[in-house]
């Protein structure tokens, strides 16, 4: 199995307003914490995420978490 690229380690603390995302799960996207279709040709697919509305969010930027697109804290074991 493939492991994910670290895009950095700590999460991307952000603002959003509601609308569908698409979070990078390969640690590739020049865009983090977004897809850029860097993915292709590997086994990793973006996550999409849909906020209903406007809010602080924490993406993960590992790319390890285990709450898939939102930061779990995982990076500190790296």
């Amino acid at each position: 199995m493939e492991e994910p690229g670290i895009a950095q380690n700590s999460p991307f603390v952000m603002e959003l307003e509601p609308g569908t995302y698409f979070w990078c799960a390969c640690g590739r996207s020049a865009n983090q914490p977004f897809c850029d279709g860097s993915h292709k040709g590997t086994e990793f697919t973006p996550e999409k995420v849909e906020i209903k509305e406007s809010k602080k969010v924490a993406f993960c930027g590992c790319k390890h978490s285990g709450n898939k697109a939102f930061c779990d804290g995982t990076h500190t074991k790296f």
